[in-house]
């Protein structure tokens, strides 16, 4: 019975269809929604926003954590009810339009979107849908799988709309750690030292009188598509394990290393997957997205405990871990990706951050977000917030992509989203480069050597050799810096021997 979970009675009468919830949002408004990377985001009002775009004119700027699941991202784009959008989404139908300049994209860095907001540079947010899975006795808001920036978003809208999702667990409740930082210049520190520091509350504190609706839902997240590990992602995992033991055997970290984070997506879960059978043990995680290696880890008792924003998991893997994921009480955080991705305290704990790369130059700057320097994929997400601040920021890719047509490794990135100055590792399932207290140059060196694959090394190579004889701090022929993607936009591949495409 739905009641039994909202215990402020005087808030049973709001209980509303999505129909009528949406009626709440008008066009030209600002919404603030629930969701981090396809988890605890709403499921039904965003529906019923589409239908009503049907007769008429409905423009929203959305605002989310990240991205969302079950094709919301898609219908509300088919929809044409979507102006501007941030800070981050995956869905390929929006990403088409966003691409084509129909919908404004604002991409952010996944810490800065609600201090953005609480300063008064942006919004102000008028309503927040939000999922939950209870409502307590003062009215606070008891999320889902997720926390992203739900809790902001509640707390500064004028009108909150309440998805009160059925099929989410009440074990749940207990696991959030909702801590929103005082105000600038005035902010006190964040009062986390460890993975496993409470600083907040269990629930969104919010005047239950800015609750405007509730609606029941049924529905439950939508799992993500995690490839299981193949033998490149397992050798990039065989490099960074065997380059952080060594880190161990020299004395710089610990047999527990420092936090983990890793960035979300399949090459990075499957190298946390590879710590299971490494030589390390009493791990834990300061990360914004706990995937399915984050309860490998966890079931092969590597892994002590996980701090993070979102719980997001492959269809089978959430079919085994929610019904029981009270058994993981205790060693489950989940906190605003303001705090899971605080500059302040990724900076404090030494994390140790593992994101992917789109591509990579052979100096260290890295790519994360454009095909082509023109194309958006997804977004920057969170790893500018852990590059710039970890004890060591590693980026992973594979060595190739297309069949071998695209190098990952290239002169210059066409779009630069994290500079050489924030990138200590790159890894390809080829080697390993530690670039910690390298010159430009030896960087180039060793970025070749170790990362580019074999038949692009020589290619790489000679473009090294022949930007030294002109000289420079970092070395580059401008007339040539792009000529690999030009290449691959006549011909279908990077390689010179490569047809022109028909």
């Amino acid at each position: 019975m739905y009641r039994d979970r909202i215990r402020l009675k005087s808030l049973w009468g709001k209980v509303v269809s999505p129909e009528e919830a949406a009626l709440l949002i008008r066009d030209g408004m600002t919404i603030g929604m629930s969701g981090f990377t396809r988890a605890g985001d709403a499921k039904a009002v965003p529906l019923a926003l589409a239908e009503r775009a049907a007769t008429e004119r409905l423009k929203v700027t959305l605002m989310t954590g990240a991205s969302l699941g079950n094709d919301v991202d898609k219908i509300l784009t088919e929809a044409g009810v979507l102006a501007r959008r941030l800070p981050f989404q995956a869905d390929p139908v929006l990403r088409k339009a966003i691409n084509r300049g129909e919908v404004m994209f604002v991409d952010q860095h996944l810490s800065e979107t609600v201090e953005l907001l609480r300063s008064r540079q942006m919004g102000p947010v008028d309503v927040a849908v939000i999922e939950a899975c209870a409502i307590t006795e003062t009215g606070g808001i008891v999320p889902t799988t997720s926390i992203g920036n739900s809790a902001t978003f509640a707390i500064l809208a004028e009108k909150i709309i309440i998805e009160l999702n059925l099929t989410q667990p009440l074990d749940l409740e207990g696991m959030h750690d909702v801590y929103i930082p005082t105000r600038r210049p005035f902010r006190e520190p964040i009062p986390v030292v460890t993975a496993e520091s409470r600083a907040g509350l269990p629930y969104i504190p919010i005047d239950p009188s800015k609750i405007a609706a509730i609606v029941v839902t049924r529905k439950q997240d939508s799992s993500a598509t995690i490839l299981p590990p193949d033998d490149e992602t397992r050798g990039i995992a065989g490099h960074l394990i065997e380059f952080l033991d060594r880190e161990v055997r020299q004395g710089r970290l610990g047999r527990s290393l420092n936090p983990l984070q890793a960035g979300i997506g399949t090459i990075a879960n499957a190298v946390l997957h590879g710590l299971i059978d490494g030589p390390f043990h009493d791990l834990t995680m300061y990360s914004e997205v706990l995937q399915d290696s984050t309860f490998d880890l966890f079931d092969a008792g590597k892994l002590n405990f996980a701090s993070g924003s979102s719980i997001t998991l492959s269809a089978g893997k959430y079919a085994e871990v929610l019904p029981k994921i009270g058994t993981y009480k205790g060693r489950l955080l989940l906190r605003p990706q303001e705090i899971s991705n605080h500059p302040e305290v990724i900076r404090r704990l030494g994390v140790i951050g593992i994101n992917t790369a789109l591509e990579c130059d052979i100096y260290g700057n890295v790519n994360s977000t454009h095909v082509n320097g023109t194309q958006m994929m997804n977004g920057i997400g969170g790893s500018g917030d852990f590059a710039r601040n970890s004890h060591l920021a590693v980026f992973v890719t594979k060595s190739l992509a297309k069949d071998g047509a695209i190098s990952s490794i290239v002169p210059m990135v066409t779009h630069t989203d994290h500079n050489e100055h924030d990138v200590d590792v790159i890894v390809t399932e080829v080697g390993l480069a530690d670039l910690r207290g390298l010159a430009p140059r030896e960087r180039a060196e060793t970025i070749i050597r170790n990362c580019v694959h074999p038949s692009y090394r020589e290619l790489a190579m000679d473009y090294h050799r022949r930007a030294l004889q002109r000289g420079g701090h970092t070395p580059h022929l401008l007339e040539e810096a792009f000529s690999w993607h030009l290449r691959y936009q006549a011909t279908g591949s990077m390689q010179p021997r490569a047809k022109a495409a028909e």
